[in-house]
């Protein structure tokens, strides 16, 4: 089934709305929205670029703002084109790569220096990766189910309009508002530089010769999706999604291209369509993943370098992280719907090493189908094919293979960093490199791999209660004490929680769809809900699914603050469509968010799949999060919203 965008809203450095990704104008060159950036030169880095949004005077956190800006909007497009949208069922999926870092920030510099001021409980909130959607969607007063929080990094937004396509096609909803937000903070921009991603002059220039990397945007966009049989005024639709992970390296690209490729591949095979006329890459003009990913084009589409135009968007607004694949989609949109083959930023000889065509200036033109790439820390890849007609499956529900789960495992010690090297054949050195919350992941699917055998080719969806905060304030302490140029370029890929799941792919060879996900404390069981979707639509013939947790000073503190209690601990299962070895069969999966209290138990990450060790096999798997109006100070009003999610198991295997 395909889904026809009918509406969205978004904002970026280019403006808000139509304005937010705009394709360019005919016979003009591509708009530099990149600039100097004041912030960070305070921060003191060598290369303080970026592109911001412009947010009035007393906004708060930038992330809940700017996402604020896009939803209104998405919602406002709504009500004109759609009255009466409240009244369906309305899914959610959003993706992030720093939620609510800036608030963070802030929050862990307020236990470094208690002078620097007193932090609320309600701020306590702000600063979780899920903390700026669930008080920007709480505004809405609906409840939304499915909703999810995909936390994939720079693929985020991809993935999460990939999953809002599977809901639709399972008829989960009626409609589904999706994309990503994200904002500029020091904490980041400092581990991009530190990593040398970091463009020393501007513009950037993608696959041309000289490239240095990237600068960093800030923006939003969620886009309403509606089967495409029943949006017959959407001008363009979702045709086709594809995911993948390279599993080869944690921060840099599979140099083949091969995993994008696939991703690719699927995403057209789904389409229908062996090529597109326009293509929005990721094009970080980083040298290695321009590269790969160039050849990634080739192989997905021989005569890329020739005929079909290519649009590297970042290099106008800024690497927007979680929310650059929904707004490169909507520059596509732009293009397809205004007929125009967009202008790329830069000048220069594009590189022979990472040949493809791009435009010095725009021109007119009739373009029918875009295909949008993105890759992301842990080598996760996500493509979308966008077309002015529906896809060739886009009646009714599409009929679903059932699904199956094996029996768990449940980690209560990480083995010393020796055996759990050996048990995974890594260096030990490199094992020590990574963070607690992967080390808790690497030992869950090990355990996996050493009761039921090799899971090459399976993916991987990894949820936490508060995901990387333990990380996250280590990284931070040291850019605070000694400045943002003394950041550390080991630990700062770990800050992604996108990170385990990255490891665990490369380890195990696990190269279907791999990220993140949480839109609360419930989201053990929001990540087996997640699976269940994708391996029923065929995106995995199976996925693993790991729920991990890490314990240390600053999340102590903060579960404190919140009133709930984090364990340290780790479950791992697989999710098949192969019946062979499977415990019990998924009758019903979903999670949600809305304006009320749920009637579910508060069970924090991984301490919500424990039911799944006893015997029999348990008929329910459920969890919520914290009623956000438990975390405001006394006296002050803040929105309600309470996440949840829910399994349905029965032990018969029959699908009948």
């Amino acid at each position: 089934m395909s889904a026809g965008i009918v509406a969205f809203g978004a904002v970026s450095a280019m403006g808000e709305g139509s304005a937010a990704a705009s394709a360019g104008e005919i016979g003009e060159r591509a708009t530099l929205w990149i600039g100097r950036d004041e912030e960070l030169v305070r921060a003191g880095l060598a290369r303080p670029h970026a592109a911001r949004v412009a947010l009035a005077p007393g906004s708060g956190d930038r992330a809940t703002a700017i996402l604020a800006l896009a939803v209104g909007g998405c919602a406002r497009g709504l009500d004109a084109a759609l009255p009466g949208w409240r009244s369906l069922r309305v899914g959610l999926a959003l993706g992030t790569s720093s939620g609510g870092m800036r608030s963070a920030e802030a929050l862990f510099a307020s236990y470094i220096d208690p002078a620097s001021g007193a932090v609320s409980r309600a701020d306590t909130a702000a600063a979780l990766y899920f903390g700026p959607m669930v008080e920007v969607v709480a505004t809405l007063g609906l409840p939304l189910e499915p909703a999810t929080l995909v936390m994939g990094a720079c693929a985020a937004s991809t993935l999460a309009i990939g999953v809002a396509l599977r809901w639709l096609e399972s008829g989960a909803c009626d409609l589904v508002l999706a994309g990503g937000f994200d904002a500029v903070g020091t904490f980041v921009a400092a581990g991009f530089e530190v990593l040398r991603a970091t463009t020393a002059e501007l513009p950037p220039r993608p696959f041309r010769l000289g490239r240095d990397g990237m600068a960093l945007g800030e923006g939003a966009a969620v886009l309403a999706l509606r089967p495409s049989h029943l949006a017959p005024g959407a001008k363009v639709h979702v045709t086709g999604f594809g995911a993948s992970s390279d599993a080869v390296h944690l921060t840099a690209p599979d140099r083949s291209g091969a995993g994008l490729a696939s991703a690719a591949l699927a995403a057209l095979r789904e389409a229908g369509l062996d090529r597109v006329d326009l293509v929005s890459p990721h094009g970080t003009a980083t040298p290695y993943s321009d590269a790969a990913e160039a050849r990634a084009l080739r192989t997905a589409m021989p005569k890329i370098v020739e005929d079909v135009v290519v649009h590297p968007l970042k290099a106008q607004i800024g690497h927007t992280l979680g929310a650059s694949g929904a707004l490169e989609a909507l520059a596509c949109v732009d293009a397809l719907t205004r007929g125009v083959y967009p202008a790329a930023a830069g000048d220069g000889e594009v590189d022979p090493d990472a040949r493809v065509y791009l435009l010095d200036v725009a021109r007119a033109g009739a373009p029918r189908s875009a295909l949008k790439l993105s890759a992301a820390f842990g080598g996760a890849n996500a493509a979308l094919v966008l077309s002015r007609s529906p896809g060739p499956a886009s009646g009714a529900p599409c009929a679903r293979r059932p699904v199956y789960l094996r029996a768990a495992t449940h980690v209560t010690r990480v083995p010393p960093a020796a055996a759990l090297a050996d048990r995974i054949g890594w260096p030990v050195d490199r094992v020590l490199r990574a963070d607690a919350l992967t080390h808790w992941t690497l030992a869950a699917v090990a355990d996996l791999v050493a009761r039921d055998g090799a899971l090459t080719g399976a993916g991987i969806v990894v949820g936490g209660a508060l995901a990387t905060i333990e990380t996250n304030a280590a990284f931070f302490a040291r850019i605070h004490e000694r400045g943002a140029r003394t950041a550390e370029p080991r630990r700062f890929p770990y800050t992604s929680p996108n990170a385990a799941a990255g490891d665990a792919s490369t380890a195990f060879g696990l190269t279907g769809p791999s990220f993140a996900v949480s839109s609360g404390l419930h989201s053990a069981v929001e990540a087996l809900v997640v699976a269940v979707a994708l391996v029923e639509a065929g995106d995995a013939s199976s996925i693993v699914v790991v729920a991990a947790d890490d314990v240390g000073p600053v999340l102590a503190r903060i579960a404190a603050a919140l009133g709930v209690e984090v364990v340290a601990g780790a479950v791992a299962l697989v999710v098949s469509a192969d019946p062979v070895g499977a415990v019990a069969r998924v009758e019903a999966a979903t999670c949600g968010i809305g304006p009320r209290t749920s009637d579910l138990p508060v069970r924090c990450g991984h301490q919500a799949l424990l039911p799944l060790l006893q015997l029999p096999t348990p008929s329910v798997l459920a969890a919520s999060s914290l009623d956000l109006r438990r975390v405001g100070d006394e006296g002050e009003a803040v929105p309600r919203a309470v996440a949840w999610a829910r399994v349905e198991l029965a032990s018969s295997l029959d699908a009948t």
